[in-house]
């Protein structure tokens, strides 16, 4: 009978893949945290169940990041030309 709460293809040599995603998600949190964890299951599991619909959602959560880092450094320049313009050039 095949185990539905820890399927094979959620093991690699004795290995769980729930424990490599805590590992992978340890200094992180919130979104980059669930992002990263995503990327770690679909990566893992890939070649055994989704094949190219799990590669495409590691893309698909690697770009969520990838937006979600642009966004701040935009949001970071904004701050800083705003500090900029607000020094008074006496």
């Amino acid at each position: 009978m095949t185990d539905l709460i820890n399927p094979d293809h959620y093991q690699r040599d004795g290995m769980e893949c729930i424990d490599a995603i805590a590992a992978a998600v340890q200094n992180l949190s919130g979104f980059n945290a669930y992002c990263t964890g995503n990327i770690v299951k679909y990566a893992w599991r890939w070649d055994e169940k989704g094949g190219k619909a799990d590669l495409e959602k590691i893309r698909r959560y690697a770009q969520f990041m990838i937006e979600e880092i642009e966004e701040q450094e935009l949001t970071d320049e904004l701050y800083e030309l705003s500090i900029l313009n607000k020094v008074d050039p006496k």
